[in-house]
């Protein structure tokens, strides 16, 4: 099995970001070209067991992407998942609640999201900004922000009950390189079109999200629905490590091919 235990967050351990290094390449195959290298053969393998997953069709896997503006969660979706078959997968893009979805409860829109049996589903964002953003603008009263953590876990609780797998990624990017890739947004032509005013607004508040962070890593990282935090500032590192956990995620549940039909053919017929 895959060794990925260093980006986990294990149940009640206590997260201190400002002590990981969301530069660091430690356990990478060498450096950005060898990494690079060595993780194309990883398509090949994630497409395998996607195949799998979706002929059993009795289970599903749930991958949530978080992560402060530019952090690279669209990239880690282009990166890693472009080999994978569309037929069994879904990508979900969390933007702000419409009316509809303000009338219901928090998790009303996420749970018509999650994945069938056979599928993979992927958040691009998810329902980790009811306890982010609205903490961070003052949206809802702290009294229920605070409580939407125990709603979060015995959600997914649910939903691992059902046969879905849940592994989350927090991509842990640095105020510098954070600066650098929005700036890029700017000058570059083909990067300008993802240029929002609202992202640099957001980066005054960079304090008051590291702290919404903690406190989601702390409280809702559990047995069946942890966290991994992603160094994220190497965009090839940040691929190896989420194609790294997501085989060992799929190698764990182990997906079998189902046993075929009995096929009731015609004399003379195979």
């Amino acid at each position: 099995m895959r060794d990925v235990d260093r980006w986990r967050v294990h149940p009640g351990a206590q997260v201190q970001l400002n002590r990981r290094d969301p530069a660091s390449t430690a356990g990478a195959p060498g450096d950005h070209a060898r990494t690079e290298q060595a993780t194309l053969p990883l398509h090949t393998e994630l497409f395998a067991l996607q195949d799998r997953l979706w002929a059993e069709a009795r289970r599903s896997l749930l991958v949530v992407l978080q992560g402060l503006d530019a952090s690279g969660k669209d990239g880690t979706v282009k990166h890693v998942f472009q080999g994978v078959n569309p037929q069994g997968t879904t990508v979900t893009s969390f933007k702000e609640p419409t009316p509809e979805e303000k009338a219901h409860d928090f998790l009303w829109r996420v749970h018509k999201r999650t994945p069938p049996a056979g599928v993979i589903a992927v958040f691009n964002r998810s329902h980790y900004e009811d306890v982010l953003v609205v903490r961070v603008h003052d949206l809802v009263p702290e009294s229920v922000w605070r409580a939407r953590y125990d709603h979060i876990n015995a959600f997914e609780q649910n939903l691992a009950d059902a046969g879905t797998t849940i592994v989350k990624f927090f991509l842990h990017v640095s105020f510098e390189e954070q600066g650098r890739r929005l700036q890029s947004r700017l000058d570059q032509p083909d990067k300008r079109w993802k240029a929002r005013a609202s992202d640099f607004a957001e980066r005054k508040h960079w304090d008051a999200y590291r702290s919404a962070y903690h406190d989601v890593l702390e409280r809702t990282s559990t047995d069946v629905a942890p966290w991994f935090v992603i160094p994220a500032d190497h965009k090839w590192y940040r691929n190896w490590v989420v194609s790294q956990v997501l085989l060992h995620t799929l190698e764990t549940m182990d997906p079998r091919y189902p046993d075929p039909p009995p096929l009731d053919l015609p004399d003379g017929a195979g």
